[in-house]
């Protein structure tokens, strides 16, 4: 399953009402956690089956829960359950964790369309109980759309994601192997001599986030202004994150078309970000969300994406005076082969390139 997401332009009497749902769907989710918490007092059992069954009822308590259609309002027990679960499971791995909370005003951003009550015709984008959205199409869809997801930007933007059941696309055999260390000086290098520079994008925009940060504190809480001034703060957030993503996407894509075995280290990166002094840079790096676009384009694609252990790949110098990162692509790419049982192949070490990360997102993802 793959997801796809598309801007989508809703007028204003649609924009109320998605708002409207949005509230509904917010309102259930609390309803439903009430429910909850009162078989537990009681000693009650209660089951996922049981809160989808109270979902009838409660649409004669409220009879505007009939606006929103059936399936959006499953998925609203899905959510609280999908919670519960992932509640139980941090408390199973020794965290302290509380309980669920009722959710306030403005919370819910989601609207889950699951395999029905949507559909796309030419530009505009069908939804069931809400109308017709026209939306930017920047890629064909030819695969069957399995569910659609909108959502609602802290900037008040609207966007659609489609969850897209896409078979398998393997690419042509490309004969070549890398070795990628991900990094802080620079965001990755790689054994054919590539570094490519942090983009550090939070570090760019950190004074302008600061300045918003700012003009917000000095507003009255409550004030139109104070909405004026949150918007153009999220708006500065939500332009990072597409930058981000964007570089990361155009990365992965580069290497996933160009090399049949990429070997990475298997990095515990909820550890490292304990480290606090290390926390900021490795965050902004992104490397987590690098590696999983890597191995989900792999998958799909037909290329094999290896994790090797990273313990002492800096450090082992086989290669003569290189540099520390260079070094360790190279160590890691070695890892990668030998845990294939494959004959392994003298390394040919290349001169070092520094790309600047703005060369990446540039049309034709000048790499080669």
């Amino acid at each position: 399953m793959f997801s796809f997401k598309f801007r989508i332009y809703p007028s204003k009497t649609i924009q109320v009402k998605l708002q409207e749902q949005l509230e509904l769907c917010r309102w259930l989710y609390n309803r439903l956690l009430e429910e909850l918490n009162r078989a537990k007092d009681e000693g009650r059992k209660i089951t996922h089956h049981d809160t989808q069954a109270l979902i009838v009822k409660l649409k004669q308590e409220k009879t505007e829960l009939n606006n929103v259609y059936s399936k959006v309002l499953q998925m609203v027990n899905y959510q609280l359950w999908s919670n519960i679960k992932a509640l139980a499971k941090l408390k199973r791995n020794g965290k302290k964790v509380g309980k669920l909370r009722f959710k306030g005003k403005g919370w819910f951003k989601t609207i889950n369309y699951n395999q029905s009550g949507f559909k796309l015709e030419g530009k505009k984008l069908v939804l069931s109980n809400i109308g017709q959205i026209p939306i930017k199409l920047h890629r064909e869809i030819d695969d069957t759309i399995k569910g659609v997801i909108i959502k609602r930007e802290g900037s008040g933007k609207w966007y659609t994601i489609f969850q897209i059941e896409d078979a398998p696309t393997p690419l042509p055999k490309a004969n070549g192997n890398i070795g990628i260390d991900v990094g802080i000086k620079h965001f990755l290098t790689d054994s054919e001599g590539r570094q490519i520079e942090n983009p550090r994008f939070y570090e760019r925009s950190l004074e302008r986030t600061r300045i918003e940060h700012r003009k917000l504190s000095r507003k009255q809480k409550g004030s139109r202004n104070r909405e004026k001034q949150r918007i153009k703060l999220a708006k500065a957030y939500e332009k990072l994150v597409n930058q981000r993503n964007d570089f990361l996407h155009k990365l992965s894509r580069f290497y996933v078309n160009n090399y049949d075995l990429i070997a990475v280290e298997d990095l515990n990166i909820k550890g490292m970000v304990r480290n606090h002094n290390l926390a900021g840079k490795i965050l902004d790096a992104s490397w987590g969300k690098f590696l999983q676009m890597l191995a989900y384009k792999a998958e799909n694609a037909g290329k094999l994406v290896l994790k090797v252990n990273p313990r002492g790949t800096s450090k082992e110098n086989k290669y003569g005076e290189l540099d520390r990162d260079y070094n360790a692509s190279l160590n890691i790419l070695e890892r990668g082969l030998s845990g294939l049982e494959r004959p392994l192949e003298p390394v040919e070490t290349r001169p070092l390139r520094v790309i600047p990360a703005s060369l990446v997102v540039e049309a034709g993802n000048p790499l080669r």
